[in-house]
């Protein structure tokens, strides 16, 4: 039996060090090089999974679709196939694990020495532009020849990432067989924002609880790392927080930049050092609080003249700074596109997949994998997570011993 892998991604080098267990594999990957996009993820660290991954920390039209593959193939056989590989990995308090060597090359690295170790025909800088499928099998066409192929496993990816190598290309192979797609759209993604306020902030990172409004509505609300750009606000909770801002418009980002105290105790923080320090400049009030130019941005929004001084505040005043502070507001003018985000939402319908095998509904012997089904997860090693266990199990099912 010859199985095919398209894509040579995390989800498709899975699958195929799963497949070649039970058969012959031959791996397509359009680039020269494998795991491209796996070297950028978390920062170049590789957050490589979550101690936490479960269906709630997924989206899509049936979140549910994740939970065969995740019990099978889970944290616990995730980090014991890449000991196995030998790849040590740490977690951090919050449950996200990384490579103990911090860099996102040691998780791809250690991937490709396997490949190359086993029998898998790898087949490198060869895009797949036609696939097609009979009851005998599967025939794909690339520039210079085309291969039959007992069972093919669609592990090519979404569209996020474009310079990396996000592509389409998995969305129309399978399209073509008669799968549907559902709508695209970019998350876990930076937010782009009116930039009055925040450019004198680019590269501040705060704490901070982040709320998404339209109007007086709450659309999402996420607590963590903040990161001011020039052209708006980015970091893991506002990641997450991206994708409810999909085909919206009039939408607000709320920060409380302190949320471990509450108004009256600000007030009370700022009335106090006011009192101690009445001489000191009202640039320095938020010193110990805030990021310094955070909290002179603060103070600015406010109305504030920078070079009074702090014994010139009032009751009123202090009213004042406490509320830009636990409500900093953002106009919202979108999400920036898809060739900046790390994952695609959307995608190829669950609906269509056996979600204990992944093998098509449609066309017997089809598996899908990864992000080019309607998956995404959040931010902290879900979508990593989810590649793993889709492809471990595609690879396994492919080959037949998913039900052993």
């Amino acid at each position: 039996m010859v199985i095919g892998v398209i894509g040579g991604g995390a989800s498709g080098m899975m699958a195929a060090l799963h497949a070649c267990r039970g058969a012959r594999v031959i791996l397509y990957e359009r680039q020269a090089r494998l795991g491209r996009k796996l070297m950028a993820t978390g920062n170049g660290r590789c957050n490589l999974s979550n101690r936490a991954a479960a269906s709630e920390h997924y989206h899509g039209g049936d979140p549910g679709f994740v939970g065969p593959a995740l019990a099978r193939f889970g944290v616990d056989e995730t980090l014991a196939f890449f000991r196995g590989l030998g790849l040590v990995t740490v977690q951090e308090p919050d449950g996200r694990i990384y490579p103990f060597s911090d860099q996102a090359n040691s998780v791809s690295d250690v991937l490709r020495l396997a490949l190359e170790q086993s029998a898998v025909e790898l087949r490198l800088g060869c895009e797949i532009r036609e696939l097609r499928w009979e009851k005998s099998g599967f025939t794909v066409r690339y520039d210079g020849g085309a291969d039959r192929l007992d069972r093919v496993i669609v592990a090519a990816g979404g569209l996020a990432g474009g310079k990396l190598g996000g592509t389409g290309a998995g969305y129309d192979l399978l399209k073509s067989l008669g799968h549907r797609c559902t709508k695209l759209y970019p998350a876990l993604v930076q937010l782009r924002t009116d930039n009055t306020w925040v450019r004198s902030c680019k590269g501040v990172r705060a704490r901070a609880k982040v709320t998404l409004l339209r109007g007086d509505a709450v659309l999402a609300v996420q607590t963590g790392e903040v990161q001011f750009t020039d052209f708006g606000i980015s970091g893991p909770c506002v990641f997450d927080l991206s994708r409810a801002c999909a085909g919206q418009n009039g939408l607000t980002a709320m920060l409380d930049l302190c949320p471990c105290l509450g108004g009256e105790a600000i007030k009370e923080h700022l009335r106090s050092r006011c009192v101690r320090f009445p001489g000191l400049p009202l640039e320095d009030l938020l010193t110990g609080l805030l990021h310094n130019r955070l909290g002179r941005t603060v103070l600015r929004e406010r109305g504030f003249t920078l070079t009074q001084s702090c014994g010139s505040l009032t009751e009123k005043d202090y009213g004042r700074i406490a509320a830009g502070i636990k409500q900093f507001r953002l106009p919202v003018l979108g999400a920036m596109d898809l060739s900046q985000a790390q994952v695609t939402a959307g995608g190829i319908a669950t609906s269509e997949f056996d979600p204990n095998t992944l093998e098509s509904r449609l066309a017997p012997g089809l598996y899908a994998t990864g992000e080019v089904l309607d998956v995404d997860g959040d931010c902290g090693g879900f979508n990593l997570q989810w590649a793993w266990a889709s492809g471990a199990l595609a690879g396994e099912s492919a080959c037949g011993e998913a039900e052993s």
